[in-house]
Order: structure tokens, then sequence, then C-alpha cells
């Protein structure tokens, strides 16, 4: 609900309220963003406004007439440079005249009823959505600022952006566009980012706010694994479960800043959009330029909570496709059991062991097109390998159909090996500077997606390929960074470039706006296909992508113990479904760590289920143990992809470095998840422990999101233990000997099978979420029996919960 009483803006949300005013009829004076407060008149909002009587010392002040305050001590909606505010500005813009002052000022306003979505780019939809554009002019060169504020009123989400249009007649630079700002009286406040490289991404990190600037950015090309878009600013005492935090997101795949600023009086200002590093567009007379959507949420319930608001937006406002509420099949992809090395026959082998285990779809990764033996040649040759795959694409997804199976494939459109047709017909086609020694990424270079031909080809060329078969699923790659930026053509439009920095500045963003083009009609034109993303992993996992597909890899390590923390960190901004996850072999082929098969599902349960393992190879016990776990994620599934989300306890919450140094902290060594239906009756748990600790009995779950009211039942999965655990250790009970790792253990071990540890009890659910679960007893090194936990390094556990 947005309403205007006079000067003063107030949008509330179900449970927030966010206000500002125009502050002496000339700039946007922010008041308050939080829990949501009564607002009905100018004379309400009194007592949240900032006083002032005089001007500050050395300060500057705006004109004369305004001579009691400085636009840098001000929380502002959007500020600019030249006029005493020497804050990250808003908007940055290099005039005709060579000069850099912007003097934005208040001009009108508009509410309306409806969502408008942007008209360059993807942003969110929904019903029940009002609107609000504050329009502001520069008062010396014609330009306009439209600052656009929807309200979703259910999630608790506000969402930002922002357009300039030039109406003056010189041409302008843009330097710099943020999509949102908002400035706070005090920085009491951490920032939490989620960096992280290939194969380690989105590892929390939190940053105190003191004086100063604190930037998570990308300039690679793409939103990154280095910085996701995605972080949050809290109060130094939040937990998961309660205190105040602002969760921020961009519905953007390119180069981003977030950029939170300490300034000269102590306040904080959060401004994120594109990144002004390497960024400059020309903006010609009549010529308008629309930033990102900006996402905010605020919850006084934790990380939790706000969490809770960003998956609804994610699930309702921003993934669109036909698979938006679809439970997402369990596929089995090629890649780590074969790599290049693939044909028709070693393909169908494979996917007769999947449809044995229960698999539902059959993906065919890299290797099938041109002479795609290694990644040094044939991207960009989309024609089949006729060597490989003697009856094409067709005979191969026919056959996988035949089993009863959905057939899915591999493709990274965005990208040429120099070593391919393509590039001998258009080398001219990439991103390079022309003359130069190019600095190659995987051996191979970036297609200029910001060429309409470039974009032609890649829709046309894909569309051949999705319509070859009977295409269920595509996995969509994208597997390096940006370098050596340039275009070697000019651009359809035919600017002259007055300002010749433009010409590379405009790069990125015009290669964003063309991939969404590349998938707005792809995906259009084959609505029924889930398509998945992908970069390298997760190095553009991202709410753009997530406009045009519903789910995206969340890393190429699918290592169990480092998947946690990954897609714990996930977890604070995405949906749990919309992140892909997978069983692979072990020991593992990033980190060559061995973890148990059991521990591998409990992880990769917790997203969009997947295996990457040759199962070809698997033992009769292992393949045995995968059929069980897929019966049980199907019974689970609705829960699994569709419920609510929270987290316990974490790898990265901080060591209490008390106590024994033996006892570690609790709550660093211990991974807690939990996942709840709709309607509170059925929920899922996952406990995940990095090392053991000797002599430790005592462990416990903490439990989440249940209805006080009911009473649950409240078992654990069935498990057999293996007696290769205990080593030689079996000796003790044992009437012969067994030498470890011997002949004799391995034989018995296709026979014997312990019984493990059953939680199986029933309890309320308000003592279940306030007193947590006791679990039974660990393993101390002086007795193991079926109501002993055996909690090895890297031992996990599910608890399903029902009610009656």
């Amino acid at each position: 609900m947005i309403n205007n009483f006079g000067d003063l803006f107030v949008l509330n949300t179900e449970n927030t309220t966010y206000a500002f005013k125009v502050k002496d009829g000339l700039f946007l004076e922010h008041l308050y963003y939080g829990r949501r407060i009564t607002l009905r008149s100018e004379e309400d909002a009194i007592s949240i406004t900032e006083k002032h009587e005089f001007q500050f010392g050395n300060v500057i002040i705006y004109n004369q007439e305004l001579n009691s305050y400085n636009l840098g001590d001000l929380c502002l909606e959007a500020s600019f440079s030249g006029k005493g505010d020497y804050r990250t500005p808003f908007l940055d813009v290099v005039y005709s005249d060579g000069s850099v002052t912007s003097d934005f000022i208040y001009d009108s306003f508009e509410i309306r009823e409806g969502k408008n979505p942007l008209k360059t780019m993807p942003s969110s939809y929904g019903e029940g959505v009002s609107e609000l554009d504050i329009i502001l002019k520069e008062r010396s060169h014609g330009l306009k600022l439209i600052l656009t504020y929807s309200v979703f009123e259910n999630p608790d989400v506000i969402t930002r952006s922002s357009k300039v249009i030039n109406s003056s007649e010189e041409t302008v630079l843009l330097k710099g566009i943020m999509s949102a700002q908002l400035d706070m009286p005090t920085a009491d406040y951490k920032m939490t980012t989620f960096n992280g490289t290939w194969i380690r991404e989105m590892c929390r990190y939190d940053t105190p706010m003191t004086s100063g600037k604190h930037v998570n950015s990308s300039s690679t090309g793409v939103s990154s694994n280095d910085a996701n878009p995605f972080f949050m600013i809290s109060s130094n005492s939040t937990t998961e479960e309660n205190g105040n935090v602002y969760a921020m997101n961009l519905v953007y795949s390119g180069n981003h800043a977030e950029i939170a600023e300490v300034g000269m009086m102590q306040k904080l200002r959060v401004s994120w959009g594109i990144n002004p590093s390497g960024f400059s567009w020309e903006l010609v007379p009549g010529e308008e330029f629309e930033a990102p959507e900006a996402v905010l949420s605020f919850s006084d319930k934790g990380y939790n909570g706000v969490s809770a608001n960003m998956h609804e937006f994610v699930r309702e406002n921003i993934v669109r496709s036909k698979w938006k509420d679809k439970e997402r099949p369990i596929l089995l992809n090629s890649w780590e059991a074969a790599y290049f090395d693939i044909n028709e026959r070693k393909l169908l082998k494979l996917a007769r062991e999947a449809k044995n285990v229960g698999i539902e779809l059959f993906v065919m990764d890299d290797g099938w097109f041109g002479e795609r033996n290694d990644d040094t040649r044939s991207l960009g040759d989309w024609t089949v390998n006729s060597k490989k795959l003697p009856n094409g694409i067709k005979g191969l997804a026919d056959k996988i159909n035949e089993m009863g199976l959905l057939f899915g494939i591999w493709v990274e459109p965005e990208m040429v090996n120099v070593n391919s047709e393509l590039f001998k017909k258009h080398p001219d086609w990439t991103l390079e500077i022309p003359d130069k020694d190019h600095s190659e990424g995987r051996n191979q270079r970036v297609l200029n997606l910001g060429l309409k031909e470039v974009q032609d080809f890649i829709i046309d060329s894909m569309s051949k390929v999705f319509s070859a078969g009977n295409i269920a699923y595509v996995k969509w790659d994208m597997n390096r960074k940006f370098s050596d930026i340039f275009s070697q053509l000019p651009y359809e439009d035919g600017k002259k470039y007055v300002y010749k920095e433009a010409i590379a500045g405009e790069v990125c963003h015009r290669y964003t706006l063309g991939l969404y083009r590349c998938m707005k009609e792809l995906t259009e034109a084959f609505p029924d296909i889930l398509f998945e993303g992908c970069a390298s992993g997760g190095n553009r996992f991202d709410l753009g992508i997530l406009s045009y597909f519903p789910q995206i890899w969340g890393s190429d390590d699918t290592d169990a113990l480092s998947r946690c923390e990954i897609q714990n960190g996930y977890s604070y901004g995405y949906p749990q479904n919309t992140v892909g996850s997978h069983v692979s072999a072990a020991p593992n082929h990033q980190t060559l760590r061995t973890t148990s098969l059991n521990t591998r599902f409990c992880v990769a349960a917790f997203g969009s289920l997947g295996y990457e393992c040759n199962l070809c190879d698997m033992s009769k016990n292992e393949l045995e143990e995968i059929k069980e776990e897929i019966i049980l994620y199907k019974k689970y599934r609705e829960v699994l992809q569709g419920g609510r989300f929270y987290r316990g306890r974490s790898f990265s919450a901080e060591d209490s470095h008390q106590g024994s140094s033996v006892l570690r902290s609790q709550d660093s060594n211990v991974t807690e998840w939990m996942i709840v239906s709709s309607d509170k009756k059925k929920a899922v748990g996952m406990i995940l422990q990095k090392n053991a600790v000797p002599g430790q009995e005592y462990q416990y779950f903490n439990v989440f999101g249940l209805d006080e009211s009911l009473k649950y039942h409240v078992v654990g999965r069935d498990m057999r233990v293996s007696i290769k655990a205990f080593g030689d250790l079996v000796n003790t009970v044992s009437p012969v000997h067994v030498k470890n790792n011997g002949i004799v253990q391995s034989v018995l071990d296709r026979f014997i099978k312990l019984d493990a540890e059953k939680e199986d009890f029933y309890s309320w659910g308000d003592t279940l979420m306030n007193a947590g679960v006791k679990l039974l007893p660990g393993y101390c090194g002086t007795g193991f029996n079926d109501k002993t936990r055996l909690f090895m390094d890297y031992s996990a556990r599910m608890y399903f919960f029902e009610a009656e």
C-alpha cells in the first residue's frame, strides 16, 4: 500500500513501513524503513524527522535560503555530486560542457496499481502490487530522473528501479547509475556478503560498518562467483531467529556493486546497482537508460525471517516458467561419469542404470558436437558428432524416452573456441581488442552478445538443437569471465561516440541485454523445457537468470562438505528449489574427500536433486542405497522443494574460543537445516557434522517452523552401518581374526550390516521448537549398539516430522 500525505510518502507492506518526504520542496529525505509503524499524516512523521538549525563548521550549504543543513548530513533517497554530499552519488553524469555537478530536484509523483515491467531487462511481476514514481529534474541540463518504488505487501518486499531520460539537446555521459539507495541515521550495523571463487562459492563474510567505504562488486562481465549480488545489512546482535536485518538483491546478471559507506557524520549509506567501475554510457538526446531493479526486504525476526521473505518473492515474483510450481525431476548428468568421452552406447548403458534406481531425467553433458573431445575445440559448431551419436540427438532421445526417462542436453551458446568453424567465419564476433594479444580463459572466447547478429545466431542455432529431439531439459553453461573488453564491430544503433570511453564502457551492459533477449526468445519458443543455468557452477547465480531459468547449478564442487557451506550461503537469499545439487562419486573429483553416500544425499536432497556419478561402476549395495534414497526423496519431494527453509547452527558461525580446545563450539562444527510444508504438517530436518569430537555423547537438533498445537511423529532414516567403519575393533567380538581392509572383511561386509540408531518418538510442536531434540548418544569408544549414534567426520542424519 502506498499513501501520500502532502510531502510525506508512506509505503506499507504487511509487516514493514518505508517512509520519506520532500524536504523544502527540493530533496527526498529518507525517514524510516523497518517494522510497520503508524503514519497517517505529515504531523505523524515529526518524531522521525531529523532537526537542523544552524550550518555546521566548514560544510557546504545548498544555498543561502537553506543554510541550516548540509546535504552530506541528510538521509536521502538519491544524492548527487557537486552540492556538498561527498558520499557515493546515485547518478554520476559528465555533461557536454565538461561539468560533473548534478542538481536534481523534486518535480512530481504518480501512484498506480499494477506492476510495470522494465523495457530492456527482466524485472519482478505480480498481482496486487502498488507502484510509486518520483520524478526529479536537473535544474541546468534538461535531464529527468524517475525513481520507481514497487510494493509487494505479502512477502514484505519493496523493489526500486531508476531511469534517466535525456530531454536536453546535448549528449551526456553516464559514469554511474544506482538502482537503489538506503541511508540510515546510524552505522551500528554489519554488512554480510557472499564471496568466493570457482568451486568455493557463497562463503559468508560479515564486515562491521566503520568509517569509510566497503564495496562488494564484480567487474568480470557477469554477476560472478567472486561476489554474489545478494547481501544483507543487520544489527550486530542479529541471529538466525532474532534481530533486525535488511536483505538486498539485484535483478541483473552483469557487473554490479553493493556499496556500504559510513560518512563524516557516522551515518550509513547503502547503494547498489550496475558497477560504476568500467561502466559508461553515452546518452544521446531523447534517449533513456534503465537501471536494473533492486530488491529490499526487512525482518525483525532474524536471518531466517528475511530469508523467508526473499524465498517467497523469488518463487512468486521472479521465476516465471511452467516449472515455477512443478516438482523438479531427479536427474543423472553424464559429466563426472564420462567427461568428454561419450558415445551412444555408453550413454544408453548409463541411462539404463539410472532407470533401474528410479531416476527420471537423463542428461547428456559436454562432448556431443563438432570435434569436441576436449575443451580446446568446436564451441560454436552446434552440429552432432555422428561418430559419437550415429542416430543423432533424436535417435538417442527416442531410446532414452523408450526407457521411461526424460532426455536433457548441455549447451554453451555464449562461447567459441578459436579452433572452430564459427571462429573461422566470424573472428570479429568475439569480445577482444583487434590486433592485440588476447587473454583467454578455459581455451575459449566470449561471443559479443551486444551484437544483434550474434544474438540471432544463438537463437537460431539453439532453436535447431532444441528441436532436434524430444528435449525436456537444457543445461545452459558459460565457462569463463571477460577479458580485453571491447567490441570489434559497431553496434546496430549507429552511435558516433562523442565520449570515446563509452565504446568499451557500454560493452558489458550491452552483452547482458543481448543475453536476456536470447533467453527470453528461446524460453518462450520452448516453454516446456526445464532450463538450468550454469556458469562454471555459481559464476552467474542471480535474479536476472532466474527470471528465465527456474534453477541454476550451484557449484562445480559436488563434495558434500563443501556443498553444505555453499548451499547454506545460497539459502540466505534464494529458495532451495532454485539450486541444482547433485550426489557425486567419492573420493570427490574436486576435493578428493571421501564422504558417505548418505551424507552426499542428505546435502543434495536440500536442493533440486540430481546424481552425477558413474552408476555402471557402482556396487550392488551402493545402487540399492541410491534406490532407497530416491524413493525417500520422492516421498518428501513436495516438502523439500516447496517448503519453507530454516537454518539452525552452521559451519559459518563464529567459534566461542572458550573452554577446551578439543570441545569446540558445537555451533560451528555442525550445520542444521529444516524445511517445513506450508500447512506445517510435514517437515524434514538435516544435521551434518564436520569433525567427530572425542568423548562427546551429547548432540541435539534445533527444530523450527512447526505448528505449536500439533503433535508430531518424529523418525530418523533407516540406516545400516558397515563393519568396515570399526576397522580391526571387529576383532573384539569376532570369533576369528579379521584383517582390516582384508579379503575376509570385504566378504563379511557384503553380507553383514549393523543396525544404526533410529530416532522414533512423538512430541508436541511447541516442545520440539522450544526444547529441541536431544539425540541418541554418540559413539565414544566404549561400546556400540542400535541405540548408539555413530557420528564420525562428515556424518549426517535426516529426520522426518509428520503431524498426527
